[in-house]
């Protein structure tokens, strides 16, 4: 006997049970609750006995069955509950967890009657502070309330007559909790099913984003995403969703119902600014956006070949308004200096953007260029030969020469006093663009060489200049570059549609919040970082005075002298007069050399700061991703609506605010949108939907595949 062993019985978990942990097993039915050790009934209760269910957790961790953890997640008991528990049952023993009655006297507040008050306000997407002041009872009574709710199954209708109008999302209690606890990772979308869903329209953009790979990229990116009920799909498609229906700042989901938010990312209702807020910042705090927006470009430039030739690059200013000390920049559409952030922007032929980054204060076009070079490299390979096109911000022949030998055609505006083109130089060149638009040109073609000065030598670099003639004004337009294309309209063509990019940066401003800094969290300023010296200024103000004091006084004694009135001894002092003020004048020459032009930030303004950009870099690239998912749209529009390059944003973001039917059949979504505010705009919509039908793309996070109509009017 002595040498048998005992070894633990097999787990025989029943159907339906919670592991707690290994070899503990936790079944609740309505009759009650028990807790099974290795398959055998340790603690049992019956329903209603509160003091039965506390004991069997509290000594679960007592005795080390489980850990403190394991049991609150079993549980789904918080954690300072469970640590209330045993503090209790270790000072008073079993009758320390009898639960008291608090509050007042009286009968529950929370009658029936009260119940379905509470989930009908909460339905129709008030706040739960709102709900709870509205009913006259604490938020704590709400939040109980409304837990007391299921979420039933989705429901499959056959016919649209049989879809309810409106329709409100079913609250997810038992999810929320279960995300609280840490048992959810996401929660899963569920379709409401309901005829003329508002702000439904805006589903439509889902196929034209698949395509971005946005997703894809952020779940790549953000693995170490925490458990929560709206994951990292959810966080990502309400920043699309919002900026799509025209408030695209956080603050704007205080203006849109949130059950009608909550409808187009499959859940009952959409996060709050503080969640919304709070999940951006721990994403921030990763540091990651760069590897997204990299991302996002590789995957763009690869399904965009076509317009992967030219790259327009640009700087865009932010405005700071703020109180911190930030450094300045020049915003050109405001014509003066301020504290600002710069971003540098990089576009493909196309005007879609592809990458941004924050520029270093005092940045120059130039310097910028040759980190775009570098990043565009990266994403077209080491063979291609791609056009860079840029404004005279970026003039410098020395650059050009680095970017042609780093393997890049240039594009740009000459710069500079020019020679104009005799009128006989110009030929009639006609482009037809991709809308199938003609365009004439009359142009002058001829090989140029640039001089510059490089180290003391005057440099030449050979280009090609292509010169447009405005025959209204005769306005002449130099453009420089180092392709070899036979026919110049091309290029031209390329060049005079670098408005694209700034006409990205004005849509970008009205609909995206470009301009908008997202987070006003700061960072230190680089304190070794080299700005003006402002003694240097000073010290210069002083030698021209000097100068100028100096040459006057001669001026007048020159004409005195002239004039005779100058005795000898009278010259003589003057003339030691001016030896002093010219020995002066050569101190404060001396004294202003020596004075450094520029010093470290951290001795003039020790209190610099910066802003914290990487929520707002994750911000751009979900916007970028959508903006150019809507101008995939707008392309598709083209074949279908006559003034598609002029009117199809704005006919876009008619259907996103437009109400919708969703209904689920036979696997397939299909989203039914309301007719539009003209025929003309109905038919191309649903030429459109018939396009969107082809690619056969998936509602995110389901296997239901998104099949689009248009209402008849």
């Amino acid at each position: 006997m002595g040498r048998m062993q005992h070894g633990q019985p097999l787990p025989l978990a029943p159907a339906g049970s919670v592991t707690v942990a290994p070899g503990v097993e936790l079944l609740e039915v309505d009759a009650g609750g028990v807790v099974l050790l290795w398959g055998r009934a340790a603690w049992c209760w019956d329903a209603g006995d509160i003091v039965g269910r506390r004991l069997a957790a509290v000594q679960l961790v007592d005795t080390g069955s489980a850990r403190h953890g394991e049991v609150m997640a079993a549980f789904a008991i918080a954690d300072v509950t469970l640590r209330a528990w045993r503090s209790d049952y270790a000072t008073g023993g079993v009758k320390a967890l009898i639960p008291a009655k608090r509050g007042p006297k009286g009968p529950s507040k929370l009658t029936e009657a009260k119940v379905s008050e509470i989930i009908e306000a909460r339905a129709k997407g008030a706040s739960m502070d709102a709900v709870a002041i509205g009913a006259g009872v604490s938020r704590d009574s709400v939040a109980r309330a409304l837990a007391a709710q299921t979420t039933p199954a989705p429901v499959t209708t056959s016919s649209p007559d049989a879809l309810e109008p409106l329709a409100t999302p079913l609250p997810r209690p038992d999810e929320r909790q279960a995300a609280r606890s840490g048992s959810l990772a996401e929660a899963a979308p569920v379709i409401t099913q309901g005829a003329s869903l508002p702000l439904a329209g805006a589903l439509i953009i889902l196929p034209a984003l698949a395509a971005t790979g946005l997703i894809e990229a952020a779940t790549t990116v953000y693995t170490r995403a925490r458990s929560a009920f709206y994951g990292l799909r959810s966080l990502v498609l309400t920043v699309v969703f919002t900026a799509m229906v025209g408030e695209p700042r956080a603050e704007g989901l205080t203006r849109i119902n949130p059950a009608d938010l909550g409808r187009l990312l499959g859940l009952d209702r959409a996060p709050e600014v503080s969640t919304l807020r709070r999940r951006m910042a721990g994403l921030a705090a990763e540091g990651r956006s760069g590897e997204l927006l990299a991302a996002l470009a590789r995957r763009h430039v690869a399904a965009n070949q076509a317009a992967a030739g030219v790259f327009y690059a640009d700087g865009h200013v932010r405005a700071y308004h703020g109180k911190a000390r930030l450094p300045k920049a020049h915003l050109a559409r405001m014509r003066l200096a301020m504290p600002a952030e710069e971003d540098t922007w990089v576009a493909d032929a196309r005007g879609d953007g592809v990458l941004v980054w924050n520029a270093a204060p005092g940045a120059s076009l130039v310097g910028e260029l040759r980190r775009v070079a570098t990043e565009v490299r990266a994403l077209v390979g080491p063979d291609a030969r791609p056009t860079i096109a840029f404004d005279r911000g970026g003039w410098s022949p020395a650059l050009f020469a680095e970017l042609v030998a780093a393997g890049f055609h240039i594009l740009t505006y000459r710069k500079g006093t020019k020679v104009a083109e005799p009128r006989s130089a110009f030929v009639p060149h006609v482009l037809t663009d991709e809308f199938g638009r003609q365009h004439k040109y009359l142009l002058a073609d001829r090989r140029v060489r640039i001089a510059s000065k490089q180290k003391a030598k005057t440099r030449y670099f050979a280009c090609r200049q292509i010169v447009r003639l405005d025959p209204d004004s005769g306005h002449q337009t130099q453009v420089l570059t180092t392709r070899t294309d036979p026919d110049p309209a091309p290029i031209a063509h390329a060049m005079f549609s670098r408005w694209r990019i700034e006409n990205f940066f004005r849509y970008g401003r009205k609909h995206y919040n470009l301009d908008g800094m997202d987070s006003y969290a700061k960072v230190d300023d680089d304190p070794a970082r080299l700005v003006p010296n402002p003694d240097k200024w000073a010290a210069k103000a002083k030698v021209t005075d000097a100068k100028a004091a100096l040459g006057a006084a001669r001026a007048t004694e020159g004409a005195a002298a002239l004039a005779g009135g100058r005795t000898k001894a009278g010259a003589k002092e003057i003339g030691a007069a001016f030896d002093q003020a010219e020995a002066e004048l050569a101190r404060l020459q001396a004294e202003a050399k020596a004075v450094p032009a520029k010093i470290p930030l951290g001795q003039r303004h020790p209190d610099a700061k910066r802003m914290d950009g990487e929520r707002k870099r994750i911000l751009d690239a979900i916007r970028l991703a959508t903006y150019n998912a809507e101008s995939a749209l707008a392309r598709r529009l083209a074949g279908h609506y006559a003034r598609a390059e002029d009117e199809g944003r704005a006919l876009l973001r008619e259907i996103y605010s437009s109400p919708a039917d969703l209904e689920i059949l036979d696997g397939e979504l299909h989203v039914r949108i309301n007719a539009l505010s003209a025929p003309r705009r109905t038919k191309a919509m649903a030429a459109l939907c018939e396009e969107l039908n082809a690619t056969e793309t998936t509602y995110p996070g389901t296997d239901l595949r998104l099949v689009y109509s248009a209402k008849a009017a």
